[in-house]
């Protein structure tokens, strides 16, 4: 079992950096989930919540999934803390084991880029999306300036529309919404919000 690296950074992963691109991200995301308070939210990938416990709101219930159990303690006490009744844990990883859910959307927050098999992940979301469940995608559009051995330099938008509909995702629409300074791997980057349809 390889060292999970999130787990040393769980307690000082909520950097001042990484709150502001989440308050980014959950503003576009928010426009994505205008009509789906009945409606049931896996994040998987979670990490410590930064995304979904600011978009709880907005849906029935939100399960944050994540493979590091540190990082998930710090969302629990966030939950706590802000008294969210709407949001729960659970320690899983789609890549060794897919529990038994049926969500209404799937969310995923700057966390493809570190799954090394992308297709495999996105056949797992597929296969746990209820019918006509919606699959949003948060990620860095590809980037030739970043090289890591065990990070994607970001996606190229028709390679991945290629790979969802080579999945069964349908309704496929992407775009850029976002250009930072420094914000991957201190490369400028720009950030794309991709959704579709099962």
């Amino acid at each position: 079992m390889e060292e999970n690296v999130f787990e040393q950074m769980a307690k000082r992963y909520d950097t001042e950096d990484r709150m502001q691109l989440a308050k980014v991200i959950s503003k576009q995301v928010r426009k994505e989930l205008q009509d789906c308070s009945s409606q049931s939210l896996v994040d998987y990938g979670s990490g410590t919540g930064l995304v979904s416990l600011e978009i709880a709101d907005l849906v029935d219930s939100v399960l944050l999934i994540d493979s590091s159990k540190q990082m998930l303690e710090v969302a629990k006490a966030k939950i706590n803390q802000k008294r969210i009744t709407n949001a729960k844990v659970l320690y899983s990883d789609f890549t060794v084991e897919t529990p038994a859910l049926k969500p209404d959307i799937v969310f995923m927050s700057l966390v493809l880029l570190h799954v090394p098999d992308t297709k495999k992940i996105l056949q797992e979301l597929f296969s746990i999306l209820n019918p006509g469940g919606k699959l949003i995608i948060v990620d860095f559009d590809k980037n030739e300036k970043v090289y890591h051995p065990r990070v994607h330099n970001g996606f190229a938008h028709e390679e991945l529309k290629t790979t969802l509909a080579e999945v069964g995702f349908t309704s496929i629409e992407m775009k850029t919404f976002y250009h930072g300074e420094s914000i991957f791997m201190n490369q400028d980057a720009s950030m794309f919000i991709a959704r579709c349809v099962k």
